[in-house]
């Protein structure tokens, strides 16, 4: 397993929409910031698990400075049906950028 990964605080932005979700700032994750994985897994990180599969990594290997979207699954209670527990927060990799290469940047 991989050592948790700390990604800055973003907070939630927006009333709720349809379906009750918040529309949530961006975040990215590298394949670096990621702990490096190199199988593809269920992974825990401070923000919650992050489900990366194996057509995540072939992209980190052909890009290692990827960055992907992280997309939250819709969220659900954890171990039980009380709406007194916590929510899960569950995500996955969704779309990349690669980083603009040196001398092209304006």
């Amino acid at each position: 397993m991989v050592p948790p990964v700390t990604l800055p605080a973003e907070p939630s932005v927006g009333p709720l929409a349809p379906g009750g979700y918040q529309n949530q700032m961006v975040n990215k994750i590298t394949w670096q910031r990621a702990g490096g994985v190199t199988e593809p897994g269920r992974y825990m990180f401070t923000f919650g698990w992050l489900t990366v599969t194996s057509d995540d990594l072939k992209i980190w290997k052909q890009f290692p400075d990827a960055a992907f979207t992280l997309v939250e699954f819709p969220r659900h209670l954890a171990d039980g049906d009380d709406a007194e527990e916590l929510h899960v927060e569950e995500f996955h990799l969704g779309t990349f950028e690669l980083p603009t290469p040196r001398g092209l940047d304006h």
